[in-house]
């Protein structure tokens, strides 16, 4: 082990116990962060990974005041000299991620970044944790931190929990449950691909009104349905138009007319707006596969559903309820008590992570005062102010007030191409088994 990794072990063992021993406003900042980040009460969760890995995500991300725990340990160790503190400071850049293992290497690895496709040279910083690691096989999948320690390798932040070499299908749900769990940090170590993401919220807001006339529709679920099929269409053609690309045409035959390769169609595409998932699938190698969008279907709950209100936002994306018209007539009512279920539809919106704080927003807006005396008698608060009360009401139900990257944004090709492969494989599998005879019961 270099000299460097070494000092980055004893540094960051001394981080460690500065945050563990502290009695001030720093350890009440660290039980806070604790009791709001917090997951082991799910039985499925590992508590004693999660305990760690919130130390080490703390230790960059807590606050005291403006300051970072990481910014407090530096204040207080006036005899660190200059090359400790840089390599401290970078530690500021750690992130977590879903790593794979690309390369086995004598003290260390590379890993892949799935999220973002990056690779890193990542080492353990102690001899006993590198024995720990020795098992792990290329294409092992990693949960972990890692933290900067020259502009050449990394080493491993806090706990690494192997996954093992999953194959695609569970690899998409695992990428699936990092986005559900920590969607914060999907891009860390790519802001470009973040800036990306958040633009393609806003096309598709923008071409939602374009299409809809508002950012508020209200249809039956079947009709929104055909009309989200009609919408995704003609979004898909506009942008290839912009784009100079004839879509009656496979891009095969584009690229074969015009003499240039399937890869300058795809980047003049993507240039002229069009989602790398929009046009990923456009080649099939044989000249035949027209450039058609992949399909995008209600959820099957919704397309049967009686009414189905979308709301559209730049940044809070896309919100798709069934019973938002049925709220609004609660509110509407007389006396809202006598409105069936009010009480049960009232507490399904706040502990539904998919009604979100635009949501609770919009109806503020329209139906202020009714919201309030609603939330008086649902909560028993009757000093509850919906201007004062509102945000630390959300955030009491865990909802956040600023806007999470939503679910409608672009994701990178790679991440595209291994959900569709994922699919293609569950419905392969299927398909096997519906033309097996069905096996006996019990062992055999």
């Amino acid at each position: 082990m270099d000299a460097i990794l070494e000092r980055a072990r004893q540094l960051k063992q001394n981080l460690i116990e500065f945050v563990l021993d502290a009695e001030d406003e720093l350890a009440v900042a660290l039980e806070t962060y604790f009791a709001t980040r917090s997951r082991s009460k799910d039985s499925r969760y590992d508590a004693a990974f999660e305990k760690n890995l919130l130390l080490d995500m703390f230790l960059t991300e807590g606050k005291v005041g403006d300051k970072t725990p990481l910014d407090l340990f530096l204040e207080s160790q006036a005899e660190l000299g200059e090359i400790d503190r840089n390599l401290i400071q970078n530690w500021q850049r750690s992130f977590i991620g879903l790593f794979a293992v690309t390369q086995i290497l004598p003290d260390g690895f590379e890993l892949r970044n799935w999220l973002t496709d990056k690779h890193y040279i990542v080492k353990p910083n102690d001899p006993k944790t590198l024995q720990e690691m020795a098992n792990f096989k290329l294409g092992e999948i990693l949960l972990t931190r890692i933290a900067p320690v020259t502009d050449n390798y990394w080493m491993f932040s806090g706990p690494c929990q192997p996954m093992g070499n999953l194959g695609k299908p569970k690899l998409a749900v695992a990428i699936g449950n990092f986005k559900d769990n920590y969607k914060r940090y999907l891009y860390s170590d790519a802001p470009d691909l973040l800036e990306e993401a958040w633009h393609s919220v806003e096309r598709y807001h923008q071409d939602f009104v374009e299409f809809f006339g508002s950012d508020q529709v209200t249809m039956l679920g079947y009709q929104l349905n055909k009309k989200f099929a009609e919408f995704q269409e003609l979004t898909t053609k506009n942008r290839l138009a912009a784009a100079g690309i004839d879509d009656s045409k496979s891009l095969e035959e584009i690229a074969e007319e015009a003499g240039i390769s399937q890869e300058e169609i795809k980047a003049a595409a993507k240039e002229a707006g069009a989602d790398a998932k929009e046009i990923s699938q456009m080649f099939d190698g044989q000249g035949k596969t027209k450039m058609v969008m992949p399909k995008v279907e209600l959820p099957e709950n919704l397309k049967k559903a009686e009414q189905v209100t979308v709301l559209t936002h730049p940044r809070w994306g896309q919100m798709l309820l069934p019973t938002y018209t049925k709220f609004k007539e609660m509110l509407e009512a007389e006396d809202w008590q006598r409105v069936n279920n009010a009480e049960k539809l009232v507490r399904k919106y706040l502990e539904d992570p998919a009604i979100n704080a635009f949501v609770w927003h919009r109806l503020v807006e329209q139906y202020p005062t009714e919201l309030e005396k609603v939330l008086q008698g649902v909560l028993n608060r009757p000093n509850f102010n919906i201007e004062s009360d509102l945000d630390a009401l959300l955030q009491e139900y865990n909802k956040p007030l600023e806007p999470e990257l939503p679910e409608i944004a672009s994701v990178p090709m790679h991440l595209h191409n291994l959900f569709e492969e994922a699919v293609a494989e569950v419905n392969k599998s299927k398909s096997k088994g519906k033309g097996q005879k069905k096996a006996g019961k019990g062992f055999k």
